[in-house]
């Protein structure tokens, strides 16, 4: 029912930026909790950001923090992921998720993916 794209993925020196896009079919967009996971080759896919369905409740992972900001625009279906000061570190495919927070609809307790943006960073 619900599709998720990531787009703006891509190749960036160290200490470069990017902005990851994730823009969500249907229309319930703002009763869902949004995440950003990843995934490094050889390792665990991991929680990088979080965002409640109003956006008052954000959380980071330690690793990311101060570097990286989650944020949504529920008028546009879309969640961001601006991300600077990249690391090597953080190459890895990066995931949406979407979650239904809402017992009124018929996808709250739902879990929905992305097929991935891949962020490559060199150095």
């Amino acid at each position: 029912q619900v599709q998720l794209v990531e787009s703006g993925g891509g190749l960036v020196q160290a200490g470069g930026s990017l902005r990851l896009s994730c823009a969500a079919s249907g229309r319930t967009f703002s009763s869902y909790s949004m995440r950003w996971f990843r995934q490094a080759p050889g390792k665990e896919r991991e929680l990088v950001a979080h965002i409640s369905w109003s956006g008052s409740t954000i959380y980071y992972t330690d690793s990311v923090k101060g570097r990286f900001t989650i944020s949504r625009d529920n008028a546009k279906n879309t969640v961001y992921l601006q991300m600077n000061s990249l690391k090597p570190e953080d190459t890895a495919v990066y995931y949406c998720a979407a979650s239904g927070t809402n017992p009124l609809n018929e996808d709250y307790g739902m879990d929905y993916w992305g097929k991935g943006t891949l962020v490559t960073v060199s150095s």
